[in-house]
């Protein structure tokens, strides 16, 4: 049975909004009408602009110029059907993802289940925290391992924000959304990219090589996220409630368009960095950029500071609040699977130590962020297939079960990213020229 929600004082506001726009009592008109109903999907879309994004797509940039560019465009319009579903699940039944699949699923599979998302949170984290720690370290020039206590320390002040509520945490998250977005319309002015070349390799698929087939594997996985996928249906089955047929309608769709926001600015944020490591690397003929460090380094002379600072920026801002939002998603995998409710701070002392030992290695941390998006887009199959399962049987979702269009179409995703990596697999043990 759903928890009983505790509704807290910042977010007693929001719920009367949105209650009153349901129910047809707000004097709200237009775009005012929105604003009770946008959060979980800033929240969610974090995730899809994190520094494994930064990784796998300046690195894509640098190589390819603009050929992997559709894949982010492929890839931000599965998210958005994915997050939509998510989210609808999370209205319609009032439990998560993970909660559904410890009542309906066998035992042995919800433990194999667990373990995989596991693996999944600590790839995730890994990206996440290596990325603000990186950040802290181009900015001021800190050492990584101090960087990496630093990034530890405001994760734990972001995370504390959900004491007060829902409320307050979204807004400090869509600030963030917000600062990245600055950051690389910023960018995207200084890069002047070729915008024909952006509108061929948007559409039309192509690989070059192997490596290629790597990242765009990378994107998939660091775009449409399967962690959050679990997160986001948690946000909104507790948030605004109701039971009836007609308002459960109305309100799906007022979640549509807080996925259609934020989904659409992740992805063009997205697109922006390939075409920024595009118009300014691969044009140079600087295709062996691989390292973010290199990234902030080679921006300087070829942009001018201000780039290699307001990239930093972006990046800090990134790993700071997907971080965050990473361990959000654990415990809600934890609890979901498993009913184990472990503190915050254990929670984020045991997903950060992978990050911490890589950096007291000495490993590459762009590398390790790339492959750690590899791992993500393994575990997208068993975060997907679920979701489609639960979302099109009525005695679950009611009068928000999918259509039988909608279930195709993801069947149809489900199908893609499974086969873009059975494909990976086969051109890497069959002697491919490619590297991991």
């Amino acid at each position: 049975m759903p928890e009983e929600r505790v509704i807290k004082s910042a977010d007693a506001g929001t719920i009367t909004a949105a209650e009153q726009v349901l129910g047809g009592a707000s004097g709200q008109r237009g775009p005012a009408r929105l604003l009770p109903f946008l959060g979980p999907a800033f929240i969610a879309s974090i995730a899809y602009m994190d520094p494994g994004n930064f990784a796998t797509n300046i690195q894509g940039g640098a190589q390819f110029g603009y050929t992997l560019l559709w894949v982010v465009v492929a890839s931000n319009l599965m998210a958005m059907l994915v997050q939509t579903l998510s989210a609808k699940l999370g209205i319609a039944s009032g439990r998560n993802l993970a909660e559904l699949c410890r009542e309906y699923f066998p035992a042995p599979v919800v433990w194999v289940m667990w373990v995989i998302m596991e693996v999944v949170a600590m790839a995730t984290d890994l990206a996440e925290f290596l990325g603000a720690a990186i950040g802290f370290n181009l900015l001021f020039g800190i050492p990584l391992w101090l960087a990496g206590l630093l990034t530890a320390a405001f994760t734990f002040m972001l995370l504390g924000l959900e004491r007060r509520g829902f409320r307050p945490l979204e807004a400090a998250i869509t600030a963030f959304v917000g600062v990245i977005a600055v950051c690389y319309l910023i960018e995207t002015f200084l890069g002047r990219p070729d915008w024909g070349q952006v509108a061929f390799h948007a559409v039309v698929p192509q690989f070059r090589g192997v490596e290629s087939v790597l990242l765009a594997t990378g994107i998939l996985g660091a775009t449409v996220m399967p962690h959050v996928i679990f997160l986001h249906s948690s946000l909104t089955q507790g948030r605004i409630v109701t039971r009836e047929p007609v308002l459960l309608k109305k309100l799906f769709r007022f979640q549509i368009a807080d996925v259609t926001i934020a989904m659409g600015l992740a992805g063009l944020i997205n697109m922006a960095m390939l075409m920024m490591a595009a118009a300014t690397f691969h044009k140079a003929g600087m295709t062996s950029v691989g390292t973010l460090e290199e990234a902030y380094k080679t921006l300087e002379p070829l942009l001018g500071k201000a780039a290699g600072v307001v990239f930093a920026i972006s990046l800090l801002a990134s790993g700071l609040s997907s971080s965050s939002v990473g361990t959000m998603a654990g415990q809600v995998i934890m609890q979901g699977f498993l009913r184990w409710h472990i503190p915050v701070w254990l929670r984020r002392l045991a997903t950060m130590l992978p990050s911490l030992i890589v950096i007291w290695m000495g490993l590459d941390p762009t590398r390790t962020l790339v492959i750690s998006q590899v791992v993500l887009s393994f575990g997208l199959p068993f975060a997907v297939v679920p979701l489609i399962l639960f979302t099109r049987r009525a005695d679950v979702m009611g009068v928000l079960v999918n259509r039988r269009l909608t279930t195709a179409i993801a069947m149809v995703v489900a199908t893609l990213i499974v086969a873009l990596n059975f494909y990976l697999l086969w051109q890497l043990f069959a002697g491919g020229s490619g590297h991991v």
